[in-house]
């Protein structure tokens, strides 16, 4: 095997026409010939180019509107035969084959072509056939054929011409080789995911195949002995978030960053564009949340229930930043802030703090998208539909003698919005449009219950407050209490009102406790596990 391979003949096929003239011109520059089909061809003469046609080559016309034509032994055996092997090159001079050196090949706009909504047939129509065809023998034959898949590697090519006088090396066959097979597999995957969603609508079908490109390496992984990379979905419906997020300022974001700085702007999402509304998440764990009239109260009544936490946290909103509420977040180390949009003032409150990462996104994402999510595990991956489960105030069972009051059902649905964001077993209790502490991540609900208490407790300490805001608050439960005794330790710390799933077998026994202790609860019926 040779290590450089001289490049004479190349044959182009590409859908996506970007930087061909100027490549047909350096390659012809360079004595390549070069062969072409339909539009490829008609773009280089267009350029000035002498082109041959596929069909010359082959002996046989395009035909059944382009759906044949390289499908053909002189292509194939042009694009196959392994040059060094006695019967290869006996076969290539009896059958008059040449050899193709290199070939340009992108493939049809299927991807695109779906994204638009176009028919069932057209869809089809643009399923290519013969682009992956050659695109995977010249792959499988890297050893003597250059396979370029991306315009983005034109100028690569071109530079290893100049380095080798027309030749490439085996490296760069192998790197392209390697680029061209990911293709192939993510172009499959495409069309396998629109068929199982058309054709076969299963849920979970026999085999699910998905494609991701990659968008960035990371510093490190959730550790510095760990790797890490973002990739971007190529077909899919997830929507735009914090990877499409423009960020202004600051280090790189890391693996931990872009976690935690998803999970805020997940719980941020369910507030849409209401009232200004600040989150603060600290390990992927919201650590205070609260609505105001202005950003700024906001902030300042999120930070205050659990100030300890939030120091070096990520802080999401809802509305666009504004140059008070900047330089009130200035004066804690926070790692990341994301909003939809910030103002002059609170561009330039941010850029006093050089590390600080300020991430803005277009738009919020759709808290109610459907989609899946997925774990892998020793030895395999489990996948699921992501939670987008919502409750609204009258699909609420009122199961105490107390019905709560209109401010407690407001509390309620303010505090089941945040313990869904929390992971398990969770306890939010939120008074008045803000969260007063939150327990999160407990092996049971009591410890939950406690700790939430007990931060609450510490920021009336810190703040001077006659008493912990979780006097008169409403507290929820990610899942049912499985015993009262969560629930008692809830009342002990001065809720009135709870809101949670239901469905344990000690449900009587639950509600009881509660009606003793004067609380109003209320069953949802779903439930928000997260883990």
């Amino acid at each position: 095997m040779s290590d450089s391979v001289s490049v004479k003949r190349a044959l182009l096929s590409v859908s996506d026409k970007v930087g061909l003239a100027e490549l047909g011109k350096a390659l012809a520059v360079r004595g390549v010939e070069l062969v072409s089909t339909g539009g490829t061809a008609r773009a280089l003469r267009d350029a000035g180019l002498d082109v041959r046609d596929v069909s010359d080559l082959t002996g046989f016309p395009e035909m059944m509107d382009g759906r044949v034509k390289t499908l053909h032994p002189m292509v194939h055996g042009g694009l196959l035969s392994v040059r060094d092997n006695p019967d290869h090159a006996a076969a290539m001079v009896e059958h008059a084959i040449g050899a193709i050196d290199l070939v340009v090949v992108n493939l049809y706009p299927f991807q695109q072509t779906v994204a638009r909504g176009a028919d069932r047939n057209e869809v089809i129509e643009n399923i290519d056939i013969g682009g992956p065809s050659m695109v995977r023998s010249s792959a499988k034959n890297h050893a003597f054929v250059t396979i370029l898949t991306d315009p983005a590697d034109y100028d690569g090519l071109l530079g290893e011409l100049e380095e080798t006088d027309g030749a490439t090396r085996l490296e760069f066959r192998k790197a392209m080789a390697a680029k061209a097979f990911a293709a192939t597999a993510a172009y499959d995957a495409a069309i396998s995911g629109w068929f199982n969603s058309v054709d076969q609508p299963a849920h979970f079908p026999p085999r699910r195949a998905i494609a991701s490109q990659l968008a960035t390496t990371l510093r490190y992984g959730e550790n510095p002995h760990q790797q890490a990379a973002l990739y971007l979905p190529e077909f899919s419906a997830l929507g735009t978030g914090i990877a499409q997020g423009e960020q202004l300022q600051g280090k790189e974001l890391s693996y931990n960053n872009f976690n935690d700085a998803n999970a805020a702007i997940e719980l941020i999402a369910e507030f849409g564009a209401g009232d200004p509304t600040v989150v603060i998440v600290k390990h992927a764990n919201p650590c205070g949340v609260a609505t105001r009239s202005t950003l700024l109260e906001a902030w300042n009544d999120a930070l205050a229930c659990d100030s300890v936490s939030a120091f070096g946290g990520i802080v999401a909103t809802n509305v666009p930043l504004d140059g008070p509420t900047a330089e009130a977040i200035c004066k804690i180390f926070t790692e990341v802030v994301v909003a939809p949009g910030a103002d002059e003032a609170a561009r330039t409150a941010f850029a006093k703090k050089k590390n600080l990462r300020l991430l803005l996104v277009d738009e919020l994402p759709d808290p109610h998208r459907v989609g899946f999510t997925q774990v892998v595990i020793a030895g395999g991956l489990l996948v699921q539909d992501r939670d987008n489960g919502h409750i609204s105030q009258d699909i609420l069972k009122v199961v105490t003698k107390r019905k709560p009051t209109d401010q407690e059902l407001a509390d309620c649905m303010f505090a089941w919005t945040v313990a869904k964001h929390v992971k398990s077993n969770a306890i939010v209790y939120a008074k008045d449009g803000a969260t007063a502490g939150i327990g999160a991540g407990q092996m049971n609900r009591r410890d939950s219950s406690r700790i939430a208490a007990m931060k609450a407790k510490e920021a009336a300490e810190t703040y001077d407050w006659p008493e912990p805001r979780t006097v008169g608050s409403a507290v929820a439960s990610d899942a049912f209490f499985p015993f009262a005794d969560g629930l008692l330790a809830a009342a002990e710390a001065g809720a009135t009102a709870i809101i949670q799933p239901g469905g344990s077998i000690r449900d009587e026994e639950v509600i009881k406790a509660a009606d003793e202790a004067g609380l109003a609860m209320v069953f949802t019926g779903m439930r928000h596990f997260r883990h």
